[in-house]
């Protein structure tokens, strides 16, 4: 590029089912940041590829936030952060085939395209380690304990619904195994009830849409309840699981890094609550309005340097390190 030449560069996800577009979205938001500090814009040619059905979707059907005293969508919100450096976007896509220097994906409408590249950030679609599981007479009972992604089924409701039925109830709550207690899987190690977002099929049959995101603050609570569960299950000798933690319920906090510097850093720092969207409880926007915000700028570029540095002290188990939230 310091030599003149144009080079493309492809970031998002890299499976039509892949999820976590908030950590491709930040890296994105960084390459643009580091492009235009070295005054290469003209030289980069930068396009989003994703198997949302509108930007800002994330895995989580979208979200309405507060913003500057305005109530707009995620949608509008990515967009604009987009248009503001120059990305271009392909939406509703799922990729196939990844070569050097090429990758196919289908579209929602059934057709098979290329894109072109010279540098690519791809996320992969999450899936279990592939575990096999056996009773105590040496039966294969791998398809009991686990979903077919290879995540542990816990205690949600797996029945096949219709997405009009989808409700908060479907969600775990204590993340313990219906058939074997002594058995808990935290974090993104438990399968999900179903998407988030609405499912979709392109005209050849296949599924385009994010799947459920469970990184960061949620993972961080449901690690913690688990655990003390199972530390107050020891003690007592009682599995009384009082503590529970359903993503239908609880909120979650993102800071989505958009540049690195001391006076021109920046980020997205954005709430939702609750996780899954509550149609019910929150009609208007399916979601607590007033804890579901976003804003941009220095600001949160500082609030995630700081959480940074809590995250490594609460790590390493330093002082106090108790104290620090999830």
């Amino acid at each position: 590029m310091e030599k003149g030449k144009v080079q493309r560069f492809l970031i998002g996800v890299g499976h039509p089912m892949a999820t976590c577009q908030g950590a491709a979205f930040e890296y994105i938001l960084n390459v643009a940041y580091e492009i235009k500090k070295r005054k290469l814009e003209e030289y980069a040619d930068i396009t989003w590829i994703s198997n949302e059905w509108e930007l800002g979707d994330f895995g989580m059907a979208g979200a309405y936030i507060k913003r500057g005293g305005y109530i707009t969508s995620t949608k509008v919100f990515t967009e604009s952060f987009f248009v503001e450096r120059g990305i271009k976007w392909i939406k509703r896509a799922g990729v196939k085939k990844v070569e050097p220097g090429k990758v196919s994906y289908e579209t929602l409408d059934g057709e098979m395209k290329e894109k072109e590249f010279d540098f690519a950030m791809l996320i992969p679609g999450f899936a279990g380690p592939g575990m096999k599981a056996f009773d105590k007479n040496d039966e294969d009972i791998t398809s009991k304990v686990f979903a077919p992604n290879g995540f542990m089924k816990v205690d949600a409701d797996y029945t096949p619904k219709p997405y009009e039925e989808w409700k908060v109830e479907d969600w775990p709550q204590t993340y313990q195994s219906p058939d074997h207690e002594n058995m808990f899987a935290a974090g993104i190690a438990f399968a999900p009830p179903h998407s988030i977002s609405k499912p979709r099929k392109s005209k050849n049959g296949t599924p385009i849409f994010p799947a459920p995101p469970r990184t960061g603050m949620p993972s961080g609570v449901i690690g913690k309840i688990v655990a003390e569960n199972i530390a107050e299950w020891v003690k007592s000798g009682k599995p009384e699981l009082k503590h529970k933690a359903s993503m239908g319920k609880m909120g979650a906090a993102c800071v989505v890094s958009a540049g690195y510097g001391m006076t021109k850093g920046a980020a997205a720092t954005m709430t939702v609550q609750p996780i899954i969207p509550d149609w019910e409880k929150y009609p208007e926007y399916g979601r607590n309005i007033k804890n579901t915000m976003g804003e941009a700028g220095l600001a949160g570029h500082w609030l995630k340097w700081f959480m940074h540095y809590m995250f490594l002290h609460k790590a390493k188990g330093y002082p106090f390190w108790y104290l620090l939230p999830e």
